[in-house]
């Protein structure tokens, strides 16, 4: 990948779309190319937060472990966002695990070190990226609230809402979602269990509310889904 391609991948992400030309071109050369295949590693908890990556192609899952060995997905990075950022706000080690859910997961990586010393000569930057913080912050936050007050049920159609809301696309009154999400997958995202989410799933088809196959899920209205 050429550095003008790099700097239209960076250009693309919330926090550097208003760096001037030479910014991009500096943020460029620091970052390097890394392929991965269907749920291969990235990083695992404990590792040393030795790069910051940014997701260019592909879904990539953030998970931990519970006390029973259950895969706990935390959050669900899309294209365009960055994740592994441990070095620069907590103590430059790994707190989860990182994974692959697609067969062609493409990031752009940049040492940890590299990134800390972009950030220090850029104070626009640092501050947009204390708002990337303080935003990331505010979702689990409301993760944690909807694990806490709301049924299963509720917490799955959240799961729909917010996918489409990030990845859908309008196709006239609906809203498509194309995901590389397993029912298992949304199970574990949603703190349920695989036979909930085939039900509730399930459920809003009988009612015409969304229409799904294993690749994707058409939701007829969002604004009625319940």
């Amino acid at each position: 990948m050429d550095i003008s391609t790099k700097m239209t991948y960076l250009g693309e992400v919330s926090l550097f779309e208003d760096l001037a030309e030479n910014e991009l071109v500096e943020l460029a050369e620091l970052t390097s190319v890394k392929d991965y295949s269907k749920h291969q590693i990235i990083y695992r908890v404990d590792d040393p937060a030795e790069s910051v990556h940014i997701l260019v192609n592909g879904v990539v899952k953030i998970v931990s472990k519970s006390h029973e060995g259950r895969e706990v997905i935390k959050t669900i990075i899309h294209p365009k966002s960055l994740f592994g950022f441990e070095y620069l706000s907590l103590n430059g080690i790994r707190s989860n695990t990182a994974k692959s859910v697609d067969k062609n997961v493409i990031c752009l990586q940049i040492r940890s070190e590299d990134m800390k010393n972009y950030l220090k000569n850029n104070w626009d930057l640092t501050q947009k990226f204390m708002r990337m913080l303080g935003t990331r912050l505010m979702y689990v936050e409301r993760r944690f609230e909807s694990l806490v007050f709301k049924d299963a049920r509720e917490r799955i159609i959240d799961f729909l809402k917010d996918n489409a809301r990030i990845n859908g696309r309008q196709v006239g009154l609906e809203m498509l979602v194309k995901h590389s999400l397993t029912q298992q997958d949304i199970a574990n995202f949603t703190g349920t269990s695989r036979q909930t989410v085939t039900y509730v799933l399930n459920d809003l088809k009988r009612q015409n509310q969304i229409y799904f196959k294993r690749k994707s899920i058409l939701i007829r209205d969002i604004a009625s889904l319940c």
